[in-house]
């Protein structure tokens, strides 16, 4: 095992295996639905699309990994930013949209639509399919075995083998040739799709499991560690594009075929006419052991997170059993209904995430906490604003604003409330933590 002595040939292969974990830990299942749909709706001009769906999926993902380990912690940096009240909520609605409300239901909707409807639909209704889903992940997350581990191992892989089989496929034996974008907003698309993976939200998460990692490699030293973490971000990003960059040119490559269809059953359609029903059964039993496993470690760790908040007094069975009850409804609302009303609360509960990753990049030239604060105070309420802009819920619209078409109109506003910040903590004398 090495340690913080170890050769550079051996930091770089234990950082190259972290990387593979990291982007294992990226690449849900329930991320399978939203590049081919982009794909679809982009036509022609996809690269545009993906580029936006990259950015804030994962570039940003991976630079806020990089980001709250270099500025002491995943914990610890965000809190030292903000301050520990404004700190914790922060965390807590990405942990309340990853474990609660959007992600984890959406696991169940995503495996009802790609391995229960192509052949039980008539038969199986999504509410008792809700259900006995969140009964097994309950069961699983109350008490861990050795078959979580199993699957965990071995259908990752085995679904990142099989996308990678769809996508060369597809590039051999095109559906089609992709046709004229169906949207004047590609970008901006490509920007909301990224956000709604929720890879953003869950930086402080991923980020603790990483450090953890390595500290179990044996390495201690903290220049060692920055560069395995910047190696597996690296790593993963690269992996990330390959297969989000591919599911989105079959998206663009199946205008035809896709037409109308919903997203969870748009990427069983593409397996079907590239790799027939063989691929459509073998896709459907990875995703939805992916997807149970995926729903386990989100309850898991969100049942755990609010354990630990309140001190204790809110027993982990307890919470793990709400969650899942919690889980059984929202999941009714179906795959497209759940999509649609995270669309606007992820709008708005990401820009000030991103604010402070974004931020904490340069945590060693920033002196005043009140320039977190207020960049990121000003992000959550102009996108807020935005975002009843764009659902038609203000009388006026914001279109004039600048960056509005690529979705970063609250990009300035930040800046503004960064700059509004330094000014009142350089008046009061409030420096970082």
């Amino acid at each position: 095992m090495a340690g913080s002595k170890g050769s550079r040939s051996a930091q770089l292969r234990d950082s190259l295996v972290l990387g593979l974990a990291l982007f294992a830990m990226f690449f849900g299942a329930g991320n399978l639905i939203f590049p081919p749909m982009l794909g679809l709706e982009s036509g022609e001009v996809w690269p545009v699309g993906l580029i936006g769906f990259l950015l804030t999926d994962v570039v940003l993902a991976c630079v806020g990994i990089y980001a709250v380990n270099a500025a002491g912690g995943a914990v610890e940096s965000i809190d030292a930013a903000l301050g520990n009240k404004p700190g914790l909520v922060l965390s807590g609605a990405a942990v309340v949209c990853l474990g609660v409300l959007f992600a984890m239901p959406r696991t169940a909707a995503t495996t009802y639509e790609m391995s229960i409807v192509p052949y039980l639909g008539p038969y199986v209704g999504l509410l008792p399919f809700s259900v006995v889903f969140f009964a097994i992940v309950f069961l699983l997350a109350m008490r861990e075995s050795r078959i979580m581990d199993i699957i965990g191992r071995f259908f990752t892989p085995t679904l990142v083998a099989g996308v990678l089989l769809l996508v060369v496929v597809g590039i051999v034996v095109p559906l089609g040739a992709p046709g004229a974008s169906q949207s004047p907003t590609v970008f901006q698309d490509g920007v909301r799709a990224g956000y709604q993976t929720m890879d953003v939200l869950g930086v402080v998460s991923f980020s603790l499991v990483l450090m953890d990692s390595i500290r179990a490699y044996g390495y201690h030293e903290r220049r060692s560690q920055l560069s395995m973490v910047a190696v597996a971000s690296l790593v993963a990003v690269a992996l990330l594009t390959v297969l989000y960059g591919g599911l989105t040119y079959l998206g663009a490559t199946a205008q035809e075929q896709g037409a109308g269809l919903p997203q969870g059953q748009l990427i069983v359609a593409i397996t079907y006419d590239l790799l027939g029903e063989a691929g459509v059964v073998v896709l459907g039993v990875v995703v939805a052991l992916a997807c149970v496993t995926t729903a386990v470690a989100l309850v898991g760790s969100t049942a755990a997170y609010f354990s630990k908040v309140s001190g204790g007094r809110l027993p982990y069975r307890w919470l793990l059993a709400a969650d899942c009850v919690v889980g059984v409804v929202i999941c009714n609302f179906g795959l497209d209904g759940i999509v649609g009303i995270a669309d606007p609360v992820l709008g708005a509960v990401c820009p000030p995430l991103v604010t402070v990753i974004v931020l904490l990049l340069f945590h060693r030239r920033i002196r005043s906490r009140r320039i977190y604060q207020g960049a990121a105070l000003a992000a959550l309420a102009s996108a807020v604003v935005i975002e009843l802009s764009l659902y038609d819920a203000l009388p006026f619209s914001l279109a004039w604003l600048p960056l509005y078409d690529v979705g970063f109109a609250w990009v300035p506003f930040a800046a503004l409330g960064g700059v509004a910040g330094w000014a009142v903590g350089k008046a009061r004398g409030v420096q970082a933590a």
